[in-house]
């Protein structure tokens, strides 16, 4: 009590905190202890050679996924949501600098468990420019409904305030569009073009559904 509060951050890739060590992510975040975990999502096992993670979208080519994966992604954010006090937003940098500082700043003078889970695009998604259009493929995800960003602040609920914040608007680009910028998906269509197509439309319409999902919660939690 004596010494000046530690800011304790955890930072990882969505192929740990999704997959191999979510056992141990959840156990942390269970605990209830003032700890923030950081997560990076580039939604493919980026440093072990681009193999598919529970994070890979549908149709999203990688590593034991060279026909595009058929199942949805998991909802990490969800599942830290269920225990009721721990801090989750998702983030996009290049889509809105603001709600990421926001979300960073929340995390921070929350105390308990933290989790915030970022967008990350990396060399596997084959953006097209290089990487040098990082944050403007963010932006890019956002508009286009393949990336949603929101913040829960259990803080909230003592005030009589809702928890849930749906920090993204409705999709205002293409979805379809978007993912053939990039060659984790455009290279199916060269592949199984036919299975492109259905995967791409499942992908789309599981992305709407997503978002609406979402505007259900913010008023599940009013």
């Amino acid at each position: 009590n004596y010494l000046s509060k530690k800011s304790i951050w955890i930072f990882g890739g969505d192929g740990w905190a999704y997959d191999i060590g979510f056992g141990g992510l959840d156990h942390v975040l269970a605990s209830g202890e003032d700890v923030n975990v950081f997560v990076f999502d580039t939604e493919v096992y980026s440093n072990t050679g681009g193999q598919a993670s529970k994070a890979s979208q549908i149709g999203q080519v990688a590593q034991f996924a060279a026909a595009g994966k058929a199942i949805g992604k998991k909802s990490l954010s969800e599942i830290a949501m269920s225990y009721g006090y721990v801090y989750v937003a998702q983030i996009a940098m290049g889509a809105d600098m603001n709600q990421t500082m926001k979300a960073i700043t929340e995390a921070e003078s929350y105390h308990g468990p933290s989790l915030i889970i970022g967008y990350a695009p990396c060399e596997m998604h084959g953006v097209k420019g290089g990487m040098t259009n990082c944050q403007a493929e963010m932006k890019k995800a956002v508009a286009a409904g393949y990336w949603n960003m929101f913040r829960f602040d259990p803080r909230k609920k003592a005030e009589g305030a809702n928890p849930f914040s749906l920090d993204s608007k409705p999709a205002t680009a293409d979805y379809k569009e978007f993912i053939s910028g990039e060659t984790r998906y455009s290279r199916l269509k060269l592949a199984f073009p036919e299975r492109a197509e259905a995967l791409f439309d499942l992908a789309d319409k599981k992305a709407k559904e997503r978002y609406e999902y979402l505007e259900k919660l913010v008023k599940l939690y009013e």
